[in-house]
């Protein structure tokens, strides 16, 4: 069976239902093979240069990739870009961030993959909130608003003992909002830092 699946079906069928992204789960569905099946057509047409890797069980065509920001979501999900990289997307940071830093409220991992470093970081289930919806070449994905970012940042420098985040413009956040994210840690430091920093 996975013989009649030809390069040029397997891409259109893929496309066609707009998974940019996908798992051998999808290929089992999609060509009603079996899961066996599925992984050692995938192997193959990794081996042959025609799909990529992004991980462990998800692959994508090199010619059709979404941007890192979707990859990042479906990397480890459920997860919502933040800290640095979301910092430097709203312009409150400066710099230009090459890791991709999302937060989770799973296990704290790091994933390299197409040249790029994908790292998420655990915060409790109650702080999970303060993302929004953006859209990045028609692709939907979630990220933290500036005020969220600013609390998942400085609250994870507070827990590993650095500094606050003192380089950044205050124009770009709310304090008011600021503040409300910070309380959702239900950490009083952390409240403190982020009220003190916005006055």
């Amino acid at each position: 069976m996975v013989k009649l699946v030809n390069q040029t079906i397997f891409a259109s069928k893929i496309k066609e239902k707009k998974l940019c992204i996908f798992s051998a789960n999808n290929v089992r569905l999609l060509f009603g093979i079996s899961a066996v099946a599925a992984s050692a057509l995938l192997h193959r047409y990794k081996k042959q240069g025609f799909i990529l890797q992004l991980k462990r069980g998800l692959y994508a065509f090199p010619d059709a990739l979404p941007p890192d920001v979707y990859i990042a979501n479906k990397l480890y999900s459920p997860s919502y870009i933040s800290l640095e990289f979301a910092l430097s997307y709203h312009g409150v940071i400066p710099e230009t961030v090459y890791e991709i830093t999302s937060i989770t409220a799973k296990a704290t991992r790091r994933f390299e993959t197409l040249g790029k470093v994908f790292s998420y970081r655990k915060i409790k289930k109650a702080a999970y909130a303060g993302y929004e919806i953006q859209k990045q070449q028609g692709f939907s994905f979630y990220i933290a608003c500036a005020e969220k970012a600013f609390a998942d940042a400085n609250y994870l420098r507070l827990i590993n003992g650095q500094e606050p985040i003192s380089r950044f413009n205050k124009d770009k956040i709310n304090p008011e909002k600021a503040l409300r994210c910070a309380k959702l840690f239900g950490n009083e430091p952390l409240a403190n830092i982020v009220k003190f920093a916005l006055l």
